[in-house]
This record gives C-alpha cells, structure tokens and sequence, in this order.
C-alpha cells in the first residue's frame, strides 16, 4: 500500500470509496433506512479499525472526524458546496 507525497491516503483508498459507494447504493435500493445503512458502515468501520489499530489510534481517527463535522465539512457536502472552497 503506497501513501501519498504528504503520508496521508492509501493509493487504494478511491477503489476501497467506489467499492463502498455501491454498496451504499445497493442498500438504498433494497429500501434499507439511511441510518441503517451509516450504522452497519460505521460499525464496520469501526471494527475493521480495531482490528488494524491500537484504541489510541482509533480515538485519533475519530477525533479527526469529529474536528470535520464542527468546521462545517459534512454540511459543505450535504449542501452541494466543496470542503474549504
């Protein structure tokens, strides 16, 4: 797995983002609740990080998006306007 010039994304992290988009698309089309849906990938998500890092490291994770949520990021993409721009 390479890392980008700045060490921050995993050079697979756009094919591991399409793979999860269609999920997310199949699930929505199966008429599963949208907060379903975020749970069982958040779950997931969380499980496959504990399995891969320390609870420190998984705390720093979601710290990170904590601090993207309060600087108004999500609400920049449910709005339709780019992060930062």
């Amino acid at each position: 797995m390479q890392f980008d010039p700045q060490g921050m994304a995993p050079d697979d992290l756009s094919h591991a983002g399409a793979v999860v988009d269609k999920a997310i698309e199949y699930m929505i089309g199966q008429n599963i609740a949208p907060i379903s849906v975020a749970s069982a990938l958040l779950g997931g998500a969380l499980g496959m990080l504990a399995r891969s890092m320390d609870d420190h490291a998984v705390a720093q994770v979601l710290r990170n998006a904590l601090r993207s949520v309060e600087a108004g990021e999500l609400a920049e993409m449910r709005d339709g306007g780019v992060p930062g721009g």
